[in-house]
């Protein structure tokens, strides 16, 4: 059987999930880079024929403890589903001949790389500038037209994004980030290989989507995913995935697959992600590429990433649509020639919909809850106002039962979220709905911990 080395950190799709996926495939060699979510760990443990932590090998330098580990166990494929390691993942893969994203992986991670290699492409998206010091971004304030956005060029979960509404606006929004992105670091969400990296910031400015002219029916955001991989350097879509609107400034609250777009407006929105993709020049990864949609078909490229949507986005994809993603991307990565789709599948291909929901202490306005609440899953699962739909918690991506719920901070943005659920339904505009009901239901649902505002 083939050996796999399986690098853990956080983010990307639940280890619990993707783990046994890989083990069924090959016989699977765990590098753990972050501790594994209790509820998960017994059963990855056990489909695993070793497994070491970091802190357990003997050197700093993580490419070199990447390599090294897999040539102890003769690795015949090395895979991460995390966005904090996939560059050294792609580095170590390189230097050990096996198939991996390839040294043009940092462009699908460097926002600040990505967005230059769109623009010598002309490729559409916002206007941007790289910075590096308050200087830099008061220089570049003065040449964007406001509102802008400035967020950090190696971040992921909508982390140390702020607004800056004007210019004077600037100094304390640096500031603001450069904190934020050293407690995400404390709490293991940053760039594992890249020294410094919570230094890099890109600020861009804020265009204007519009919902209707893209989606039938209401409770959408402006943007939508497209889900895909690159296989020996040739891009395959795979579906599009849509969203809520997101949380001031820009978190995500919820994915829904599919997004309920029609077949004219999908090609388009296909398009502009191969061209995006194509531009970075990878070999063999995972892809997830968010587009901005506006009024009159425009659109612009936000960002893409060299592995697949994190959360729920790829169990979404095998709900609906019957792809086991993480198996046929492990066979790819051992020299397998996986049948991918020949072109983007649409909401006529699924079975029904499925979306995630991050539970964040906010009303569907963007307000922050009245009181302060203890996270309950039990609760959730039994009050939840949805419709038909199948409703459950994932535990792993989730607070223990009884935790206080954290107070929404916008500039850490997932980083409070309390937990995240799973629904299944006939629709997407039903998964929409349901949710739109639950986010407004949940200050009733769960217990009340504390009468301050939250």
């Amino acid at each position: 059987m083939a050996k796999v080395l399986y690098v853990h950190a956080k983010g990307g799709p639940p280890v619990g999930y993707a783990l046994p996926r890989v083990a069924a495939r090959s016989e699977v060699h765990l590098l753990a880079l972050s501790e594994l979510p209790a509820d998960s760990a017994p059963r990855v443990w056990g489909l695993c024929a070793s497994v070491v932590a970091r802190d357990d090998m003997g050197t700093d330098d993580l490419v070199d403890l990447i390599t090294s580990r897999a040539r102890e166990v003769g690795a015949e494929a090395v895979i991460t589903f995390s966005e904090y390691a996939v560059v050294a993942v792609a580095e170590a893969s390189r230097r050990l001949g096996l198939r991996g994203a390839g040294p043009a992986a940092t462009l699908a991670r460097d926002k600040r790389l990505m967005r230059a290699a769109w623009e010598r492409r002309g490729i559409p998206q916002p206007r941007f500038r790289p910075v590096a010091t308050a200087e830099h971004l008061a220089a570049a304030v003065e040449e964007l037209d406001c509102p802008l956005l400035l967020k950090s060029a190696w971040s992921a979960g909508s982390t140390a994004h702020q607004i800056i509404a004007e210019p004077a606006d600037a100094a304390a929004a640096w500031a603001r980030s450069h904190t934020v992105m050293t407690d995400s670091a404390r709490l293991g969400y940053a760039e594992l290989h890249v020294a410094g990296a919570g230094e890099d910031f890109i600020v861009e400015e804020i265009v204007s989507g519009c919902v209707e002219e893209w989606f039938e029916g209401p409770g959408w955001g402006d943007y939508v995913s497209v889900e895909g991989v690159v296989a020996e350097g040739v891009f395959r879509p795979v579906c599009l995935s849509g969203r809520m609107p997101t949380v001031a400034p820009f978190t995500e609250r919820a994915g829904i697959t599919p997004a309920a777009i029609g077949s004219k407006a999908q090609a388009a929105i296909v398009d502009l992600a191969r061209q995006a993709v194509e531009a970075l020049e990878l070999e063999n990864c995972g892809t997830h590429t968010e587009i901005k949609l506006g009024a009159g078909g425009r659109m612009w490229v936000i960002e893409t990433a060299a592995r697949f949507g994190g959360a729920m986005t790829v169990p979404q994809i095998e709900e609906v649509f019957g792809l086991d993603l993480v198996a046929m991307f492990t066979d790819q990565l051992l020299g397998g020639s996986p049948e991918w789709p020949s072109e983007a599948l649409t909401p006529a291909d699924a079975k029904g919909a499925a979306g995630s929901l991050v539970v964040l202490a906010v009303d569907g306005a963007g307000s922050p809850w009245r009181h302060r609440h203890l996270w309950d899953s039990a609760a959730v699962v039994r009050s939840a106002p949805v419709s038909a739909g199948r409703l459950s918690v994932v535990r792993e991506s989730s607070l223990p039962d009884g935790t206080p719920v954290p107070v929404y901070d916008p500039a850490a943005g997932a980083n409070t979220m309390a937990a995240l659920c799973l629904l299944a339904a006939e629709r997407p505009q039903t998964v929409v709905r349901d949710f739109t009901a639950l986010v407004d239901a949940l200050p009733d649902i769960l217990p009340v911990y504390a009468r301050e505002g939250a």
